[in-house]
């Protein structure tokens, strides 16, 4: 019986019932400490010229998400062939005439609006529908996944990793590996079929560093990050000026608009690359550890809604996000720890750019989505 005192909670639209309010609020609160992180890193030079942008594409973001919660999981296994499609094409794009070299990657294609748009981070939601939509129906009927669709998987995964790769872009290409790893792994497929993958995936990436799909400038560091002193001007440099903003952080740090390395601009492209370092330098070792606590607890959540899943499709898009941001926030620390090699990937949330905001923001709208339509018991 309804009171006066207890509001009608029937009267919320739908899909503000449906919604699973505690992966919105993570993403959410990661991107506005992201904005504030940015802002201090840009502030000197720039005012509160990438304060503005980073929330306008956070505004995108947001919007994006909505849009995508709304389509029901029947529609997004029927559109994942156009997704898919759209990816490639972006891909194949991006190495023509219309394609942009940046730090020695050629990822980005200018858009006239005075922006850019980094395909391979959009190709990350392409590669989970698709391999979803191919993989649920066999396994919701019972049926143990045949070789013939694991290779056709394999293919579908591969063709974008190699374009990936031929831009160049190692980091984009390791966690797309990485994203489809755990998507073939919640498959249920044989252990010797997963161990088959990890030695093909260690097999490609020695035959990449010794064929021209590397560049010079990926090699370096690669190189660099074995040997920092071999390049004391250029990427060295970075990797010991963010290690020095993180020790002077220390536990509870200098202080909010008040590193000295990052106020100082000592770190190039800090905004990107390097926004942990900000954290780290004005928040303290703390303040980082709390940022990775909120990431482990929107990567949970999605797991979780994998679990209540009650068909494949779920398990596969729930998998394929998770592992993504998993692996994307573990390169990205690791590098600014000098624990992996700096390979260019953005921060989820945190890091200024727009396509990279866009991508994770679509992949909570898919997570979302398979979480509000999925059947009721």
């Amino acid at each position: 019986m309804r009171t006066l005192a207890t509001p009608d909670l029937d009267h919320r639209p739908a899909w503000w019932r449906d919604a699973d309010w505690g992966l919105v609020i993570g993403a959410l609160g990661l991107s506005l400490i992201g904005a504030l992180l940015v802002y201090s890193a840009t502030r000197a030079d720039s005012g509160t010229t990438y304060l503005i942008r980073h929330l306008v594409n956070l505004a995108i973001g947001i919007s994006l998400a909505a849009v995508v919660m709304q389509i029901t999981p029947h529609a997004l296994r029927v559109l994942s062939p156009l997704a898919y499609l759209g990816g490639l094409g972006g891909l194949i794009a991006v190495l023509g005439p219309l394609g942009s070299t940046i730090n020695g990657s050629r990822s980005w294609i200018q858009v006239p609006i005075g922006m850019s748009i980094q395909p391979s981070e959009l190709t990350k939601i392409s590669v989970i529908l698709a391999l979803a939509t191919l993989f649920a129906a066999p396994i919701d009927r019972g049926e143990r996944l045949g070789l013939g669709r694991l290779a056709l998987g394999a293919v579908l995964a591969g063709v974008p990793i190699l374009l990936v790769l031929r831009q160049p872009d190692l980091g984009s290409a390791a966690v797309l590996a990485v994203l489809v790893g755990g998507m073939f792994v919640v498959t249920g497929i044989r252990a010797r079929w997963i161990l088959l993958g990890i030695v093909l995936a260690a097999g490609a990436a020695v035959a990449a560093w010794f064929s021209p799909l590397l560049s010079a400038y990926q090699r370096d560091r690669i190189t660099v990050f074995l040997h920092p002193e071999t390049d004391p001007q250029g990427i060295g440099y970075q990797i010991t000026q963010v290690a020095i903003a993180i020790r002077r952080g220390g536990w509870t740090g200098t202080g909010l608009f008040e590193g000295p390395s990052t106020q100082g601009g000592f770190i190039p492209f800090q905004e990107t690359d390097f926004v942990f370092s900000v954290a780290a330098e004005e928040l303290g070792y703390l303040g980082a550890l709390g940022i990775i606590i909120v990431y482990a607890f929107l990567v949970g959540r999605t797991v979780l809604v994998g679990i209540r899943g009650n068909d494949a499709f779920t398990h596969l898009v729930a998998a394929g996000v998770a592992t993504w941001f998993t692996a994307q926030v573990v390169e990205n620390i690791g590098m600014n720890l000098q624990l992996t090699p700096v390979t260019g990937l953005p921060l989820p949330f945190l890091s200024y750019g727009g396509s990279s905001m866009f991508a994770c923001w679509l992949a909570i709208g898919l997570v979302l989505s398979v979480h509000r339509h999925r059947p009721r018991r």
